[in-house]
């Protein structure tokens, strides 16, 4: 079985006298398979090109026609233009085609406005698919590569909502953002609309429904101070608020991610980005919390997914305190039997509490190690949750933490982004200020504050030096 492309202008009458012809060969032999193809006039000549280039052919005029044999495959068998085509067709099934002139000219009006109108109804039937908009910002680290498939699998937003990343770095790393998003295009997520790469940062953030900053400082103490690492962290997020407060939809949601100033990159774009709702912005501290649950896993011999509610607070990739006093475990195998949906809480399992205060707590900076020096999944899959809960809802009951823009909860001072357990519900979150603390806690987030409210300080001095007019926005 033979299948005829004929592909044309849509207002060109050799292409109309064609198609006649076609359409009458299809309607009256059983073999014969007729496939059509209208460009507009103004996209004809550019389209020509690809298609003769892409095969190899060199035609100049419309109608282009070829032959293409079913199931077989490789290369079509270029007939030519309309001359071609009749003669093929007087040739192989002795009819040819006596229409006049005006026939001619009349219906490739007629087909130009149709084509006018097929365009229109796709046009508007695409406007119909609004996609999510993400922007990730330092796209070519690692922990994008793991991010992306999270995010296309429709696990996060759901198995109804597609979505559009855009991939935001230097012009350094556009191989490396050209790399990621053609494998990304391979692995074909049904939810993925579209991905794309960019390095230019005038079109940065344009209608974006959520922003990922991933962009890390590198720290080194022997080469620069903390107010130099501040100051480089200033210098970004300087450029990232404004362009993320024009560019970006009045409701869009930020997330500051990362191995270095969590907190403090969140607290810079609401400065920078005084219209952006304070709520919007967020520091993701699920890394620590994942870390920090999975070695207490090991010490009872259980599957980590089973330990809940352990709190991070304080600054997130700085001093933090890990909290177990609300901590609890399900799915324990001790010596009380218990549903599998029934707490334990976690104090009174682990009866080593020698090794809470020492080998626990000195583990700290050996968890922001395993957290600094990961591949990826575990920052991956800390922002995806974090995503998952916002949009639809934490598990009842369950603690998460998360940086915020402090109010004065837990008596912490405000206007600082400290992380704290909250609740995910409806689209927003919460505090969860009903959970009681010791003087202990009380005490350690006191001296989680100074740190925090320190870096405030020295990024404030930063900029009132680069803006001294415009420090108190």
């Amino acid at each position: 079985m033979a299948k005829l492309v004929l592909a044309g202008k849509a207002n060109c009458p050799y292409y109309a006298k064609a198609e006649l012809l076609a359409d009458y060969l299809e309607a009256n032999l059983p073999d014969f398979r007729v496939h059509k193809i209208t460009q507009h006039p103004d996209k004809w000549e550019q389209w020509l090109h690809d298609v003769c280039e892409m095969n190899g052919w060199d035609h100049k005029q419309s109608p282009i026609i070829w032959r293409e044999l079913l199931h077989r495959g490789g290369k079509g068998l270029l007939l030519g233009g309309v001359n071609d085509f009749l003669e093929y067709a007087q040739n192989y099934y002795g009819i040819t085609s006596m229409m006049l002139s005006e026939e001619m000219l009349g219906i490739a009006e007629e087909n130009l406005q149709a084509h006018i109108e097929i365009e229109k109804e796709e046009e508007e039937i695409r406007s119909l698919i609004k996609p999510l908009q993400i922007w990730i910002t330092s796209a070519s680290a690692p922990v994008c590569c793991q991010l992306i498939p999270l995010l296309a699998n429709g696990e996060v937003f759901g198995m109804t909502t597609q979505i559009s990343i855009h991939l935001l770095d230097t012009a350094q790393f556009k191989d490396a953002l050209c790399g990621i998003v053609m494998e990304a295009e391979d692995m074909a997520f049904p939810l993925l609309h579209s991905i794309s790469e960019h390095t230019d940062l005038d079109e940065a953030f344009i209608q974006a429904d959520i922003v990922i900053v991933l962009d890390d400082v590198l720290l080194n103490r022997e080469v620069q101070s903390l107010e130099n690492d501040i100051r480089e962290v200033s210098e970004i997020c300087q450029v990232y608020a404004p362009l993320i407060e024009k560019n970006a939809k009045s409701g869009v949601r930020v997330i500051s991610s990362g191995k270095t100033f969590v907190n403090l990159k969140a607290m810079l774009i609401m400065t920078y980005a005084p219209s952006i709702k304070p709520e919007n912005v967020i520091a993701v501290a699920t890394s620590w919390e994942a870390a920090a649950k999975a070695m207490l896993a090991r010490k009872l011999n259980m599957n980590a997914a089973g330990v809940k509610d352990v709190i991070v607070w304080g600054n997130i990739t700085g001093c933090n305190y890990i909290d177990l006093s609300h901590a609890k475990l399900y799915g324990y195998d001790c010596a009380i039997w218990s549903p599998a949906n029934f707490p334990h809480p976690l104090l009174d399992v682990i009866y080593d509490s020698a090794w809470i205060h020492s080998e626990f707590l000195s583990a700290q900076s050996s968890l922001s190690a395993r957290v600094c020096h990961s591949a990826g999944m575990l920052s991956a899959h800390a922002i995806a949750t974090v995503l998952r809960y916002w949009y639809h809802g934490s598990p009842p009951g369950e603690i998460v933490s998360v940086g915020i823009l402090t109010k004065g909860q837990f008596c912490v001072p405000e206007g600082i982004v400290f992380s704290m357990p909250v609740r995910f519900q409806n689209g927003n979150w919460e505090v969860m200020t009903e959970l009681e603390i010791n003087e202990t806690t009380q005490e350690v987030l006191g001296r989680l504050a100074h740190e925090l409210i320190q870096e405030k300080l020295i990024a404030l001095k930063e900029i009132k030096e680069i803006h001294p007019y415009g420090a108190d926005k």
